[in-house]
């Protein structure tokens, strides 16, 4: 297994489907992702950082495994921004 570190530049859903399939480049590296590809959606956007595990295909594209934000993920970022108010109990 690889283990590969870097900003997203570019996302792309490839196929939408019982299993999705995701394409994304990070830095120079052109990578895909099916396992968790709807999660992976939600918590990364362009210009995110972030840290996978894979290996590569005869194609020499980066299949993903395992991904890890660095920092905050895309979802929490947009709930923090959200217009309505928290609600106190």
């Amino acid at each position: 297994m690889i283990n590969l570190k870097g900003t997203i530049s570019q996302i792309k859903v490839l196929k939408m489907s019982d299993h999705p399939l995701v394409y994304f480049q990070l830095n120079e590296h052109h990578c895909l992702i099916a396992t968790h590809a709807l999660n992976f959606l939600a918590d990364v956007a362009v210009n995110s950082t972030i840290s996978v595990v894979g290996h590569y295909n005869a194609r020499k594209q980066f299949v993903v495994k395992k991904y890890s934000v660095l920092g905050k993920p895309q979802i929490v970022i947009e709930f923090e921004k959200s217009l309505y108010p928290p609600k106190h109990i």
